[in-house]
Formats: structure tokens, sequence, C-alpha cells
């Protein structure tokens, strides 16, 4: 099995916060300043992100977190996920729902959503900058569609958060790309948006107001569906609040997670 990079702070209940795909680990880094101060906290590099590397063949992000969830001898924990990290949380939710005792879902993914032509027209945008090898241009590509969000511009993002998240995306790309088509990607639990109302831990959905409309749609859906489910959104931040906003990222999850 590939070695995952973690580390951990603090005690008390056990928090793990999975990250985002345009970032790692390190997008975290606010609140391994606060979450320790009450929580057993956890933060990771999923693979081929941050530290932690990627094979050829054949892996699921949520059975790795669920494997490294035994390795802790973590039977309860609360889960923290953002973006395609949150979904990974929301599958470990489903697959083993007596072990989370809360879910965080912040600006999260969910397979078989209809993607916007806007949301679609990046994606391309930003495989055509990889397949020209312009590493540069595909991580500004991510950087204006997640960071800056659809009706920002770069100077309206708190200082400093598009470089870090630009030297995170980039990390992953120079971890992904020698692997391109050697690797594949599989679910825990392939039919993951039928099985929503099967989630049985408190639930707090979570947007940052400048996300894009997909974020927003797919984050009302998840409320809707999850049984105790609790929905609030952060102005003044786009899919990352946690670490534009991380004042009032703590302020709502740290009184959840109590």
């Amino acid at each position: 099995m590939t070695e995952l990079y973690r580390e951990q702070a603090g005690e008390g209940p056990s928090v793990v916060l999975v990250h985002e795909a345009i970032a790692d680990s390190r997008m975290w880094d606010p609140q391994w300043e606060t979450f320790p101060r009450a929580h057993r906290t956890i933060r990771y590099d999923l693979r081929g992100f941050g530290r932690s590397p990627l094979e050829p063949g054949a892996f699921s992000h949520a059975r790795d977190l669920a494997g490294m969830l035994d390795d802790l001898g973590l039977e309860r924990t609360s889960l923290v996920g953002g973006s395609m990290g949150a979904q990974v949380a929301l599958e470990v939710a489903v697959a083993q729902p007596e072990r989370i005792d809360r879910l965080v879902l912040m600006d999260a993914g969910l397979p078989g959503h209809a993607w916007s032509d806007e949301t679609r027209a990046g994606w391309a945008e930003e495989e055509a900058a990889l397949e020209r090898g312009d590493l540069d241009a595909a991580v500004e590509v991510n950087l204006r569609m997640w960071v800056d969000g659809p009706r920002r511009s770069a100077g309206a993002v708190a200082a400093g958060v598009r470089e870090r998240v630009g030297e995170m995306q980039r990390r992953a790309f120079e971890l992904q790309l020698p692997l391109d088509g050697s690797v594949s990607e599989e679910m825990l639990v392939p039919d993951l948006a039928d099985r929503l109302d099967e989630v049985r831990s408190p639930t707090l959905v979570l947007t940052g107001e400048e996300d894009r409309d997909d974020m927003q749609d797919i984050s009302d859906l998840l409320a809707e569906r999850i049984p105790d489910a609790r929905r609030v959104s952060i102005a003044g931040a786009a899919h990352i609040p946690s670490l534009e906003r991380p004042e009032e990222f703590d302020r709502l999850v740290l009184e959840f997670l109590q």
C-alpha cells in the first residue's frame, strides 16, 4: 500500500482534514493552529499530492482514507473535507457510517453532476495547457476558476492565497503528469449520489459565496438529501473558505464539531 504523508497534533475528539484537488494538506495551515487546541487533528496528503507519491495502477482515495483510520486506531472520528476531499469523506461516511461522528462538506464535489458549460470550458482550457506542456498556464486556469471564482478579479483575493494554492496545484501536476494513463482511480461507493440518505452523521454543508454555481447547486442537493444536514455559506470566499476566511470557517466548524 502506498505510504501517505500524514501528521497529527493535539488531544481530544479526533478530526481528519481531507484536502481539495487544487491543493494538499498545506491548505489546512490556518486550522493547524486552531483545531489541535480542542481536537486530535490529523491532516494528510492524498495520493499524488504534496508529499504522497503516486504509483501506476488502480486505487481509491476513499479506501486509502478508511485504511488510514484503521492504521491510526480511529474507530470513530469526524471528517472535514473540501471539494474532492469532501467527496472522499462522503464516500467513507456512506460506506462506514458507524465510524463517522460528524461530517463537514466544504464546496463538495459529487459524481454525476451535470457540470455547466462554463466549468467544462475551464477544464478544457486546463487540458489544452497541459497537453502543450505549459504548467504555468494550467495553474493559472485553476486559480481563475477556483480561487478567484466567477465574479471576482485576482486582486480581490486575500493576499498570498493565490500564490499558496498555485504552489500546491503545481506540485500536484508534477506528481501526476508523468503517470498520466497508467493510473486509474476507483470509487469506494460508485453510486454515491444515490445513497446520500445513508449518511448517519450530523453534517455541515458549507460553501464560499464566491464559488461557482456548480458547487452551490451540489451543496444545495447535499443539504436536501442528507438526513441531518445544515447548510451555511461564508462571504468573501470562493472554493477554499478555510484558507480565505479562516476565522469564520473555524468559528462555524469548531462550533459544529463540539
